[in-house]
């Protein structure tokens, strides 16, 4: 067993400062990175100590394996926690710290390797009848065979890279003429981003809901589930908003879900904390996805729900202390739900949106959590993931959090540029996530009424008399029809007008 005294965080922004809080309550100085594009944000002043990793790619800061073990080992770390992203599931770089006698905070790198493929992952849990999607997972990748393989399937099929994540080289395949041109594209992308291009293939399942199971596992064999979470509503394959616990699951089908998680976690001697993904159909099936092998962004309501601080047991699992709670002291809470702000465009097909945050706001609402890398006035540029925030609120029950994170989003406005706050709003309100409608072509089925709702001349009016008022000169800088037809401008600017 050994004392972590020294942790570096390998990471940035909120998932830097989140792991930072956690391992200094717990005693442990804390060292971070940062890129000169990150200069000012506040996880480069919150830390212990910093390395400055200079200009350039990711390739040459963030990713750059060799130059940040080798600054830890310069530090006396003892420990290296790579958040998510970046290189939390590189198997090489696991390997490099543990190499240099650093504890690697995470699985083991064959682990890493064998779950983080999502071909090699489904051909390991064949082995103990884990429910897998029909699908093609060999060797052969030349368009002829998998197109044969995508017509026994039967289309639609779901082409998808076996490595990575993030919706990355996935295209759903909807008839026989489409499937070249998608295997090429997804191809591609599959190779920019992450160096291979190897694909398989899956049944597509229509409205699915996507259910993860938050695992816990130490060195001594132990396993524990933290119950599960809907991850269904999402935008491009990345989630936008994660409850626990699901509104699909019953106590039985709730057992056998997180047991089939639990034994794959056992399967492979899983170590850490780790999420195991699965598809829900319609009729009650489930079938294994993959397996995250680090901590998810989405951890935040699992800890809500079950009052455990994932970070704090990640850090003792790598000192090699056994996890001191029984299955059975588990109980989950209330019910807790996470938006992700990002700044993107909802209704110009997502597109990423760049500027400088005047104001990110406040909450003191009870049992509602914002965890943010920026604060006001940090610059948004397009170097990284648009992600500015994941709010979340925990309450006795659905309804009541989900009026808790509606009061929450009027609170924390990161007002200055563009971000998705209204759209998450006009999801929260709508009738059929209210009744746990939550499948995973949401956002497609529901994209009339989550629009920007139409305004009437009178409120029109209202708007930019609001705006005049306050001072703040917007109509003219940006013109009254774009900024009063904005629905949460033109919201908050009838709030304004309202207190004048």
């Amino acid at each position: 067993m050994r004392k972590i005294s020294k942790l570096l965080i390998c990471n940035r922004g909120e998932i830097a400062l989140r792991i930072a809080g956690s391992a200094k309550e717990m005693g442990i100085k804390t060292v971070g990175i940062y890129s000169s594009a990150d200069i000012g944000l506040p996880h480069t002043y919150s830390m212990d100590e910093m390395i400055y990793l200079g200009e350039g790619s990711l390739q040459e800061t963030y990713l750059n394996a060799d130059l940040i073990v080798h600054k830890a080992f310069e530090l006396g770390v003892d420990a290296i926690h790579p958040g998510y992203g970046f290189l939390s599931e590189n198997s090489a770089f696991a390997s490099l710290v543990r190499e240099k006698n650093m504890i690697f905070l995470g699985p083991s790198p064959k682990v890493i390797d064998i779950m983080g493929d999502k071909k090699a992952s489904k051909e390991t849990l064949f082995a103990i009848a884990t429910p897998l999607i029909p699908g093609y997972f060999g060797d052969k990748q030349d368009s002829k065979t998998l197109l044969e393989e995508a017509k026994k399937i039967g289309f639609p099929v779901l082409i998808k890279a076996t490595a990575g994540g993030g919706g990355k080289g996935m295209r759903v395949v909807e008839s026989e003429n489409e499937f070249v041109s998608s295997l090429e594209s997804a191809m591609r992308e599959a190779k920019k981003s992450f160096g291979i291009d190897t694909v398989m293939l899956e049944k597509y399942i229509l409205s699915p809901r996507h259910i993860e199971v938050q695992v816990l596992s130490d060195q001594h064999g132990n396993h524990r589930h933290l119950f599960e979470r809907e991850c269904s509503i999402q935008r491009r394959h990345q989630k936008i908003v994660e409850e626990t616990p699901s509104t699909a699951l019953d106590p039985e089908l709730r057992k056998k879900i997180c047991d089939t998680a639990v034994a794959i976690a056992s399967h492979v001697k899983y170590e850490g904390a780790g999420t195991v993904e699965f598809i829900l159909d319609t009729s009650g099936a489930f079938y294994f996805l993959e397996m995250n092998t680090r901590l998810q962004v989405e951890h935040p309501i699992t800890e809500m729900l079950t009052g455990v601080d994932l970070v704090k047991w990640q850090i003792k699992i790598g000192e090699g202390k056994i996890i001191s709670f029984s299955q059975d002291d588990l109980v989950p809470r209330g019910h807790a739900i996470e938006v992700r702000i990002y700044a993107e465009d909802p209704d110009n097909e997502f597109l990423p949106t760049n500027g400088v945050i005047e104001r990110v706001g406040t909450t003191h609402l009870n049992g509602v959590r914002l965890d943010t890398g920026y604060a006001d006035g940090s610059s948004v540029g397009v170097e990284f993931d648009p992600m500015l925030a994941k709010l979340i609120a925990h309450s006795d029950t659905r309804r009541s959090a989900i009026t808790k994170l509606l009061l929450a989003l009027d609170e924390i406005t990161f007002s200055g540029l563009k971000t998705n706050r209204d759209h998450l709003k006009r999801i929260l309100n709508s009738l059929k996530f209210k009744e746990g409608e939550t499948y995973t072509d949401f956002i497609d089925k529901n994209g009339d009424s989550l629009g920007v709702p139409e305004v009437s001349n009178d409120s029109f009016a209202l708007g930019i008399a609001a705006l005049q008022l306050s001072g703040k000169n917007l109509v003219s800088e940006t013109g009254a029809s774009h900024i009063c037809r904005d629905s949460l401008v033109l919201e908050e600017s009838l709030n304004m007008f309202r207190n004048v």
